[in-house]
């Protein structure tokens, strides 16, 4: 899944990064509000973690432009924790709320939560016949038996199936796994796909050719 970060905070914006890549997220980042809301406007995120104050545009207006356009979710990150800041939030358009300093595990399950929301998915593992996915473990296992995948096999089996019984374009997934600053091949999306089969079924994932993949 891709997440977009706009925090002014650099260490905490370099933490915040890091942290989600290594939990097998594509994210992109911004500074300032402005920033941030042209990303937000212009790509598509499974999440976005949107920090209050920030320069230029502040959250509230960043998401309240944001919501003319889009439902991306978003959290909310802020230092104030009055009630009438978290209302405000809520009511503008976020999706969740989370106070300043958090833990970064609940920040996690958050955005996981998030995500499965906006998919329609409100439990943590999915069911595909004889193979079960662990969204908060970031697992797969098939009859039982773990099966290994690469962090990029993962995401893609991942968005598969929480879109399940849809048809997801190349481009609608190389959109949502790929960050800005990779130098994607174009015919990365089917060798992982490919090998996604060889470990867990050749007919898991469906091509429908001129369209893209679906999981029935």
């Amino acid at each position: 899944m891709r997440i977009l970060v706009v925090e002014d905070e650099p260490r905490l914006l370099r933490n915040l990064a890091k942290a989600l890549r290594e939990e097998g997220y594509a994210v992109d980042t911004a500074d300032a509000g402005d920033d941030g809301l042209y990303k937000a406007k212009n790509y598509e995120y499974d999440a976005i973690v949107l920090d209050v104050m920030l320069p230029r545009l502040d959250g509230w207006q960043l998401l309240e432009h944001l919501r003319k356009q889009k439902q991306t979710p978003v959290l909310m990150l802020t230092a104030r924790d009055a009630h009438k800041d978290r209302v405000r939030g809520l009511d503008t358009g976020a999706d969740d709320y989370l106070v300043k300093p958090f833990d970064l595990s609940e920040l996690l399950a958050r955005v996981r939560a998030l995500i499965r929301r906006a998919a329609g998915q409100a439990r943590s593992d999915l069911e595909l016949g004889d193979i079960l996915i662990d969204i908060r473990a970031r697992s797969v296992a098939r009859a039982g038996e773990p099966v290994t995948l690469t962090a990029r096999e993962y995401a893609i089996l991942e968005y598969l199936a929480l879109h399940r019984g849809e048809v997801v374009t190349r481009t609608a997934l190389y959109e949502h796994l790929f960050d800005e600053s990779d130098d994607t091949l174009s015919n990365l999306v089917d060798v992982h796909v490919f090998s996604i089969r060889k470990k867990l079924g050749r007919d898991l994932i469906t091509t429908r050719r001129g369209q893209g993949y679906c999981i029935e």
